[in-house]
């Protein structure tokens, strides 16, 4: 069979099979699964790839609904093999180096926090989960040429894991006695959703104060279906102010207004309140997934999510060829476990809830933040970082309605965006 026939044929059968399982028509969904193990292969072309996992996600699942004695014993027996966090940190470093779009993020919110920084003699940057210290070394390059000198900068970096974290503040100390940056690192032992921001952050007056996010909200959200009251209602208390889930981003005593709100259900949810007008500067940057699995039927989700990796998996093909290692370990290790999450999984086992820009917009809107165009100077640098990485061609950055869109083959994969507090326009 011709490739292209045959990445044809996958896709069918791909697209059978999910309609098969969500139906619960499980005789169906067993003959397209034998029949697209044929064919698929964790080995083959970037189409026989990303089936071959997606075939394991919905194996997964019917294992998961409809044997679950025989799915728990599965996992359980394979637990052990789970990546360890060196493993983890090891991948997403291989994604890093890569695919440009960690890269392109790092530079665009730079260029964002430079812009909204200028003159502010104290910088507070809060990492939620930090990946590379390479953003924050180049931030440091940058203010330490001002003309006026540089701020004295302190950066809060959220992460689960603590030799991640040592490794950071040996990097960013080391970069900052070398360029004379008056510098503080404040580590977080902590994942995103059990964050005491109270407690943990311990923002101070006077501060000016940009946090950056790269693909984590969506881990906040919950399936409506499965919470009361609604995720988007939950979410958007978070940002706004109470206890409970976001936490302050301030200390009690320097708050103007604060009101309670209930705990995300699916997760311990960030503890303490949080008043996004309160009384220090601050604005907020993210970086989110463009596709759109939240709350969606496994049918429509099933489509959404198969675009979307299958662009992926393509343009890291197009960087790292068949016998590529570092690809292999990305697309097992990090975008396999994310398909498995998005397909095998619902309500409050699902953690991978990406969702489009229009929703994160009201999102943002209805807690109180206005969006702050992404400057034309910043398009123009991530435009000629694509142009001086190799290997490349195909990727894309755009710019609309003030958001920057990266790009393969004329895809959107994700975005990147500007956000500050309404009370500061």
């Amino acid at each position: 069979m011709r490739p292209e026939d045959r990445g044809v044929y996958l896709i069918q059968l791909l697209n059978r099979c999910a309609r098969d399982v969500s139906l619960g028509a499980l005789d169906g969904a067993n003959a397209c699964l034998d029949c697209i193990s044929l064919l698929a292969s964790p080995d083959g072309d970037a189409i026989q790839r990303v089936s071959s996992y997606f075939t394991q996600a919905l194996a997964s699942r019917v294992l998961r609904r409809s044997f679950p004695g025989v799915f728990r014993a599965l996992t359980h027996s394979s637990s052990a093999t789970s990546p360890t966090a060196a493993e983890s940190l090891l991948v997403r470093r291989h994604y890093f180096d890569l695919c440009p779009f960690l890269k392109l993020s790092f530079l665009a919110a730079n260029q964002s926090i430079l812009d909204a920084m200028e003159g502010e003699r104290v910088v507070h940057a809060i990492d939620l989960h930090p990946t590379e210290p390479a953003q924050w070394v180049a931030l440091m390059q940058a203010l330490a040429a001002r003309a006026e000198g540089p701020p004295h900068l302190r950066v809060t970096a959220v992460h689960d894991n603590r030799d991640l974290l040592e490794n950071f503040a040996a990097r960013l100390t080391e970069e900052a006695e070398k360029l004379d940056v008056p510098f503080q690192f404040h580590p977080v032992v902590s994942r995103i959703e059990d964050l005491d921001i109270e407690r943990d952050l311990r923002v101070k007056t006077g501060e000016a104060v940009a946090v950056v996010s790269i693909l984590q909200l969506h881990a906040l959200l919950s399936d409506a279906k499965q919470t009361s009251p609604p995720a988007k209602t939950q979410f958007e208390s978070c940002l706004q102010s109470g206890q409970g889930t976001l936490g302050e981003l301030m200390e009690k005593d320097y708050f103007m207004t604060q009101t309670r709100f209930r705990r995300f259900r699916r997760r311990r949810g960030w503890r303490g309140s949080w008043d996004p007008c309160g009384g220090c500067r601050r604005r907020w940057w993210w970086w989110w997934s463009r596709s759109r699995t939240t709350t969606r039927p496994l049918w429509e989700r099933f489509n959404e999510a198969l675009n979307y990796y299958a662009a992926l998996f393509d343009c890291l093909e197009s960087t790292a060829g068949r016998g590529s290692v570092e690809r292999a370990r990305v697309e097992k290790m990090m975008l396999g476990e994310e398909i498995k999450d998005i397909i095998a999984c619902e309500g409050l086992e699902r953690r991978e809830r990406h969702e489009r820009v229009e929703r994160w917009a009201q999102r943002m809107d209805r807690a109180g933040f206005g969006r702050v165009p992404m400057g034309y100077f910043g398009l123009v640098q991530a435009r000629r970082l694509l142009q001086s990485c190799g290997g490349c061609e195909g990727y894309n950055v755009r710019e609309e309605n003030g958001w920057l869109f990266l790009c393969w083959q004329e895809r959107d994969l994700f975005s990147v965006s500007s956000w500050k507090c309404r009370r500061y326009e």
